[in-house]
């Protein structure tokens, strides 16, 4: 992996194709060790979401479709629809993600500040960047 590796608490995302200065689409190698933090349910406003699983199994939600992806399976997410991930197996999980489109790896790096800073991620700033990004947070059930 390159320097430009984003770390979000125990996620890297290694961006390979950043479209969001031009509005076209993006691509991000997204790892996932197991047991890792994760971002909470959510759907984007402006953007459709594709995952391939590259190593590993990873946990898919998109709406009410759960399924535990394998490597070689991908999913995708239309926009507005509410969608989720996780890695609760033994093994590191890596996909490949493409957005359209691409919400952009500065997203990312703005997340990575809230997250980063040390003890519990401040709630309200990380919805504040979501929100500023056209991420929503699912409503709990």
């Amino acid at each position: 992996m390159s320097s430009s590796v984003i770390k979000v608490g125990q996620l890297s995302i290694n961006y390979i194709a950043d479209g969001s200065a031009t509005s076209s689409l993006g691509m991000f190698e997204l790892t996932v060790p197991p047991g890792s933090n994760v971002p909470p349910p959510h759907s984007h406003s402006n953007n459709e979401e594709c995952v391939y699983v590259l190593e590993g199994t990873l946990r898919y939600t998109v709406g009410s479709e759960t399924r535990d992806l394998a490597v070689g399976q991908s999913m995708s997410t239309p926009k507005g629809v509410v969608h989720a991930f996780s890695n609760p197996f033994s093994e590191t999980a890596r996909a490949l993600i493409v957005n359209s489109p691409d919400i952009g790896a500065r997203y990312f790096k703005d997340v990575a500040a809230v997250v980063n800073a040390g003890g519990p991620p401040d709630k309200v700033a990380l919805i504040a960047v979501m929100s500023r990004y056209g991420l929503v947070p699912a409503q709990p059930r």
